[in-house]
């Protein structure tokens, strides 16, 4: 399947949820691997828009592949692994644990990277965070690491909270930035579309403290939202984030 960069992490917790037993990344393409007994009609069906093969494999153990096919990350202050990774954390770096199987949000998109550096950055001991559509939780997950004493989580999709919840420790909700209160962010982060983004630009300014940062991503150097005073810009492959 060839999935677009910005829907790639929308795939792979799709893939999950049909039951695949594993998943390899590899030019361009995710493959997906199920048991035979499966209906191969209805997975071709579900996945249409991202133009699936059928293929028949010889039997190898997948899901040892799948494994392996997630090497840790280093990105900024963390050191990026999934769950069953035995990697030593290397000396100054924080472990951030993420499931390739979880809701939108591996840590492998540009974008996500993006966040990960500039939260790395910007977030100090103590203070309030808010991560505005955050999908698997990551972003929350990298500020409590690094010491944020109050960090909040708000995600449109049900299903995305409902499957992050159980892997993560800080709080999130079902809803929008209108349910926070204002001037209580002292970080706010949106790695999400551009649209979106301008479309809420009003809650997010609601929302900050008077000396707070703004951390937006989620968007191709082709599109970045308007309206905002960048003090920064962080650039990988063709993504782009801001800090405001």
């Amino acid at each position: 399947m060839f999935p677009p960069p910005e829907r790639e992490d929308y795939l792979a917790a799709e893939l999950w949820e049909a039951g695949t037993a594993g998943i390899v990344e590899e030019n361009g393409r995710l493959r997906a691997f199920f048991d035979a007994a499966l209906d191969s009609a209805e997975l071709l069906r579900r996945f249409a828009e991202f133009s699936p093969e059928l293929r028949q494999e010889a039997p190898i153990d997948w899901a040892q592949v799948s494994r392996d096919s997630w090497p840790p990350l280093r990105i900024g202050p963390f050191f990026l692994v999934a769950p069953w990774r035995a990697e030593a954390t290397p000396q100054g770096l924080l472990r951030l644990e993420v499931n390739p199987g979880m809701a939108c949000g591996t840590g492998r998109h540009p974008a996500t990277q993006l966040c990960l550096e500039a939260i790395g950055r910007h977030t100090r001991p103590g203070c309030s965070v808010l991560d505005i559509g955050a999908g698997s939780g990551i972003l929350s997950s990298a500020a409590a690491l690094l010491g944020a004493g109050r960090v909040v989580g708000c995600d449109i999709d049900p299903d995305a909270v409902a499957i992050t919840r159980e892997h993560v420790a800080t709080l999130l909700f079902t809803g929008s930035a209108e349910a926070i209160r204002s001037a209580w962010a002292d970080v706010v982060v949106a790695n999400i579309d551009a649209a979106t983004i301008e479309r809420i630009a009003a809650e997010m300014e609601r929302v900050r403290k008077p000396e707070s940062t703004l951390i937006l991503s989620g968007f191709p150097s082709s599109d970045i939202p308007e309206g905002f005073q960048v003090k920064e810009t962080l650039r990988r492959e063709d993504w782009v984030c801001l800090i405001c």
